[in-house]
């Protein structure tokens, strides 16, 4: 995966609730912010987040990809800002919420043929 694939595959696999894939993008060490505000540092940390928002809150959702912008820190480093706008996310009781908007910000960095996240920060916008 190149730097610029980084956003269309997270969205892609958060939609299809592929917790593997959603770990595997960060680099071991690396850690996580997700959209319900759980910190993760270790890859079953990361796994335990992303499992509990897609048997939960985010069982239904869809993302649609907004504004994205990629900035070259160096050769083998990025940093990424893309916007989402989600919708599907229910409460507890099984209503759907109202759409809102998500920032993804995540700083990449090349290893091997991969780039993997070493901070990677999905969150909720005002």
């Amino acid at each position: 995966m190149n730097a610029v694939d980084f956003p269309r595959r997270f969205a892609a696999a958060f939609v299809a609730q592929d917790v593997p894939a959603l770990v595997g993008f960060v680099a071991n060490g690396g850690t996580a912010l997700t959209l319900t505000g759980a910190w993760a540092e270790t890859p079953a940390e990361i796994e335990q987040a992303f499992a509990a928002e897609i048997a939960g809150i985010f069982a239904r959702a869809k993302l649609v990809t907004g504004k994205g912008t990629m900035r070259m820190l160096g050769p083998n480093s990025a940093l990424l800002r893309q916007r989402y706008m989600v919708s599907g996310a229910i409460d507890e009781t099984g209503a759907e919420l109202p759409r809102f908007a998500a920032m993804l910000i995540v700083v990449l960095e090349r290893q091997d043929s991969d780039w993997l996240a070493q901070s990677l920060s999905f969150t909720a916008t005002g």
